[in-house]
């Protein structure tokens, strides 16, 4: 009998072969995987080799880069240096400029003097001035040490720093000077280099409406021009000079009579510039279109603004005050869509639409005499500061830019000879504010500028209960400014005192004060009953604020 396998072979023996040749190709296939099994493995091993050694390297550059090869010497930004100058006067200017390229800003100011500062030993005669002369300084942030300083005029008027220039020009920024007798002059921010020196038409008894305005270019050189509001008896004119070379563009041109203080440059929403300045108890406005084809004769390609041009009087160029009182300040702010303009007289405070011109809020103050500043009370949300009142009387407020309603006031007797507050953007999308006065009167002869001490204080809005008192300063001050000199590092107060006369020198004064190191030796000042008690933790928390710049 046949064996159920063989009998299965001859039933099927197709089937057999098939099984056969499978068995035959799976042995095949065993065999092959066997030969390139060490092959596979060779390459593992090859590529692990590489990778590690790749790790290797970047390992080794990073050691190298940060360990090895020395990094660039940065300067030690010091707290606090003062440098002065013996037998001069000063100006109430400061500039703020990285002149150095030590990413800690420098500072830049004037002084009369009759000769510059032993380092540099240069006198007035050396630029063909007579002695006394104006020399302009820039200063070192990090450490008070004088980068460069020389003559620059006989006596100054008006003077701009940080005033951009030309790309193809041979500096990058300038101070232009307006002299005395009538000079126009700019210097080079970075190495004091005179860039360009021309006789200005400017009469004797003229007066100068700061500051100086930048309008666009008007004479195609490829530089923005710049523009002059002068005073001369009761009638103001303009003075169109060439950025690029200084000379001036056409002759003077009537804007109108009785201006009263600094003039404005307000570029509407639809792209029209204007000049403002006050006149009396109304407001006079120029379109610089016009004063450009008054003062040359030809076209311009500015333009007109239509909803402007029917709102203002045809024969006078005003608008009527929207408040009573003489207008004292004008400033531009930030608006929906464009830039309002807040109009300051000596009892109210307006913020006009800058584009109908009409009112969007009054607040009624009893007396403004210094110019508002800006700042952050909430995140992100501005605030206008206004010094209410005068001496015993004066009151700090701030006020919601966007309704005008009061966010936060404190009664703050001020001196006469004050310099104006200040506010410095912080990390928290809010500002502190720096205020000068007295918090504690004694008596009504305090109130006089030389029996007593000027007073800087701090405030942050995430404190509203909370003063502190950072310094207190005897001598004049001519210039007051807070800065942040390092992108987050720090800020510092900078204080520019002197004689208080032109025709009295004495000390002149440049001071450098790091905020951080104010705040901890400051003295805490409670407003109300509900303010922390813990005095350190107060300082504490204060001094680690973050300060950030404008935006």
């Amino acid at each position: 009998m046949m064996d159920s396998k063989d009998l299965e072979s001859e039933i099927h023996p197709l089937k057999n072969e098939d099984g056969k040749l499978q068995e035959n190709l799976e042995n095949r296939a065993k065999k092959e995987n066997l030969k390139s099994t060490p092959l596979q493995s060779r390459l593992s091993r090859c590529r692990t080799v590489v990778f590690f050694l790749s790790l290797f390297i970047c390992l080794l550059v990073v050691f190298v880069i940060s360990f090895i090869i020395p990094c660039p010497d940065r300067p030690a930004s010091q707290g606090m240096w003062r440098i002065s100058y013996n037998m001069a006067v000063t100006y109430d200017s400061l500039a703020m400029e990285d002149i150095n390229r030590d990413r800690v800003q420098d500072v830049l100011f004037l002084y009369k003097n009759t000769s510059s500062s032993d380092n540099f030993n240069q006198s007035c005669t050396d630029e063909g001035f007579s002695s006394p002369c104006t020399f302009v300084a820039a200063v070192s942030g990090a450490n008070g040490s004088i980068l460069w300083e020389r003559p620059a005029a006989q006596d100054v008027a008006l003077v701009e720093c940080a005033i951009p220039q030309p790309r193809d020009s041979r500096a990058s920024s300038a101070c232009i000077l307006v002299g005395r007798p009538g000079s126009f002059i700019a210097v080079n921010s970075f190495t004091g280099e005179t860039l360009w020196n021309h006789p200005s038409s400017l009469g004797r008894n003229t007066s100068i409406l700061s500051p100086l305005l930048q309008v666009p270019n008007l004479d195609a050189d490829g530089a923005p021009d710049l523009l002059l509001v002068t005073q001369e008896g009761k009638e103001v004119n303009g003075y169109i000079y060439s950025g690029r070379t200084g000379h001036q563009i056409g002759h003077q041109g009537r804007l109108g009579v009785d201006g009263t203080s600094a003039s404005l440059l307000h570029v509407t929403r639809t792209g029209a510039h204007y000049i403002l300045f006050p006149c009396a108890s109304s407001l006079c406005i120029q379109s610089v279109k016009g004063l450009y084809e008054k003062v040359t004769g030809r076209d311009s390609p500015l333009r007109r603004d239509p909803r402007w041009e029917d709102t203002l009087n045809t024969t006078t160029h005003r608008l009527l005050s929207h408040s009573s009182g003489a207008i004292r300040y004008l400033m531009n702010v930030p608006g929906k869509g464009g830039e309002d303009f807040l109009l300051v007289s000596s009892e109210a405070c307006v913020l006009l639409d800058g584009q109908e011109l009409a009112p969007r809020w009054t607040f009624h103050a009893a007396q403004v005499l210094r110019k508002p500043i800006l700042g952050h009370y909430k995140p992100d949300t501005l605030a206008v500061v206004i010094e209410n009142g005068t001496g015993i009387d004066r009151q700090i407020l701030l006020l919601d830019l966007s309704t005008g309603a009061v966010l936060w006031s404190q009664a703050l007797p001020g001196l006469p000879g004050d310099p104006q507050s200040a506010s410095l953007p912080t990390a928290d999308h809010r500002s502190a504010f720096f205020f000068w006065g007295l918090h504690e009167l004694v008596g009504a002869n305090q109130m006089e500028p030389g029996d007593t001490q000027h007073s800087l204080y701090m405030f942050h809005p995430t404190l509203p209960g909370i003063l502190l008192e950072l310094a207190n300063i005897s001598a004049n001050i001519v210039a007051f400014q807070v800065a942040l000199f390092e992108p987050g590092r720090h800020a510092a107060c900078i204080l520019l005192t002197g004689p208080a006369s032109p025709d009295a020198p004495s000390l002149v004064s440049l001071a450098k004060h790091s905020v951080q190191d104010l705040i901890l030796s400051s003295r805490v000042l409670r407003l109300d009953e509900g303010a922390p008690d813990n005095v350190q933790a107060i300082r504490d928390r204060l001094s680690r604020l973050r300060y950030r710049s404008e935006a």
